[in-house]
């Protein structure tokens, strides 16, 4: 999947669900540089556990298994040319936080244990291509069946990455927010005149928001542009945009 993705040489590739054991691959696999940020430590059920053994025990089934052993991690790939000079990361989903929204949205128990089920995080880096420099923030959004969850998550990353940029510089949001245009009041408000970001995926989950630069549409890739030997390599569609 790494390969493919990054086989066009993009300037920015943005990675969610990395296990835990693949952020000191990333790397090889695409001749990039890789920025990491673990979401999900690994475990063996309720006992913390290391990214090699959860490899390991993943290799019994990965379509089954997935990162129930392995952990979970977003991961930002640069191209050679941009050169990092900041990296924060915020956890979307914190206890306090979490408990606050769900008085707000009037989550009941079960909702409330399933939202703190697994971490998530929003990490961004700030990059400079000669004199000038941009944010990338990059996001993995709970899934959930009630939208208004990621969407509190979607806008606690959206003001973690506005407050890391300086007046003027370019932001990119990427990632699964696990919400659609048609289903977010979060993302209508960032594409709002107040916010001012452009460029929702129009169907889907995996978004490229941009404010402060020129972008093309987002692009999905076909089905066909993501197999392998007859394997689809993600559920997911990769998006593109090109930016300027």
């Amino acid at each position: 999947m790494v390969r493919l993705a990054s086989a066009d040489r993009p300037a920015v590739l943005c990675l969610q669900e990395v296990p835990a054991w693949a952020l000191g691959r990333l790397d090889d696999w695409s001749g990039m540089p890789a920025i990491g940020a673990v979401a999900q430590r690994p475990s063996v059920g309720p006992f913390p556990s290391t990214a090699e053994v959860g490899r390991v025990l993943t290799e019994v089934h990965h379509g089954l298994l997935r990162s129930a052993f392995t952990g979970q991690a977003n991961a930002i790939l640069l191209g050679s040319d941009l050169q990092v000079r900041e990296h924060r990361h915020v956890i979307l989903n914190p206890f306090r936080f979490r408990r606050a929204q769900a008085r707000r949205l009037g989550l009941g128990t079960v909702e409330r244990l399933a939202w703190s089920k697994e971490r998530r995080v929003c990490h961004a880096v700030r990059v400079q291509r000669g004199n000038k420099t941009l944010v990338v923030g990059n996001l993995h959004a709970t899934g959930f069946a009630d939208k208004r969850v990621p969407d509190a998550e979607l806008l606690r990353a959206a003001v973690f990455v506005d407050g890391m940029a300086k007046p003027g510089e370019p932001v990119l949001l990427c990632g699964d927010f696990n919400v659609s245009a048609h289903n977010s009041r979060t993302l209508a408000d960032l594409t709002a005149a107040e916010w001012g970001f452009g460029g929702p995926t129009p169907a889907g989950i995996d978004h490229i928001l941009v404010r402060g630069l020129d972008a093309s549409p987002a692009v999905r890739w076909p089905v066909e542009r993501h197999l392998y030997e007859g394997r689809l390599l993600s559920d997911h569609a990769p998006v593109e945009r090109e930016v300027t």
